[in-house]
């Protein structure tokens, strides 16, 4: 029981310290309040307390000043995007022997992977869909494809990309399967100058996977052709993203 009681004593004693400086921060914040109700043009005071008639500034206020700090210069973990998750999980699930690191901050890299010894590293821009397949109307492609992505992208950002690789992931509504497709930026630019025009600063791009492992940009295809495209009958080498899907041997290459 002394053990106890001995391991319990310091807990209480911080948890006394935190609850006193929470009490005196709130009775000086609001006299604080009463007195900034006449200069609302000055800054906000940050939180404090008095020890002994002097002033201090908290373990609280500290703390809340770390937290602008990471909050402005650092990412937090938790605001990992769905498509980045998906990308990690399937990486180490397929691939145990690389590994997966987060940027502290956006700098248009999303996900870095090494391999085994961190000697080699690939760099991944990540962009996720949901599956719009099941809102089509013709039955022929609800039928034969295995998942639509809609993502529209700004053109310059695609010329300006620090990335190694583009990862579009594009998970299916009704199939337990998620579809990736993966290429490097210079090849993304240049077949959406070529389908698209090369003076267009925004494209949309309507990347379809058939269920017989095809992938292909529908973008601005009459139903005819999109037709085609589930039949396997299309042809179009700009609109062809099948080389890239799930191509993950392009980093498999590149981290030996």
């Amino acid at each position: 029981m002394s053990g106890i009681v001995s391991d319990f004593l310091p807990l209480a004693f911080f948890g006394a310290l935190v609850f006193f400086s929470s009490f005196d921060m709130c009775r000086e914040s609001s006299s604080d309040s009463r007195r900034l109700t006449s200069r609302r043009s000055q800054p906000p005071l940050r939180p404090q307390f008095r020890i002994r008639g002097q002033r201090h500034e908290s373990a609280v206020a500290q703390l809340w000043s770390l937290g602008r700090f990471a909050t402005r210069y650092m990412r937090p973990l938790f605001t990992i995007h769905a498509g980045e998750y998906l990308v990690g999980e399937h990486i180490e699930r397929t691939f145990p022997d690389w590994h997966v690191w987060l940027p502290s901050k956006d700098t248009g890299v999303d996900l870095l992977v090494t391999d085994t010894r961190n000697r080699k590293a690939v760099s991944l821009q990540v962009k996720f869909s949901k599956d719009f397949n099941p809102g089509h109307k013709s039955p022929l492609l609800q039928s034969r494809l295995l998942a639509a992505g809609w993502w529209s992208h700004d053109v310059r950002k695609i010329e300006k990309s620090a990335a190694d690789f583009w990862v579009f992931v594009l998970p299916s509504f009704v199939e337990r399967e998620i579809s990736f497709i993966i290429l490097p930026p210079t090849e993304l630019l240049r077949r959406f100058k070529a389908i698209h025009g090369a003076s267009k600063q925004r494209v949309d791009s309507y990347l379809r996977v058939t269920k017989t492992k095809r992938c292909w940009d529908a973008r601005g295809l009459p139903n005819a052709d999109q037709d085609l495209i589930a039949l396997d009958r299309f042809t179009d080498e700009n609109r062809d993203f099948t080389a890239y899907l799930n191509a993950w041997k392009q980093i498999k290459g590149c981290l030996g």
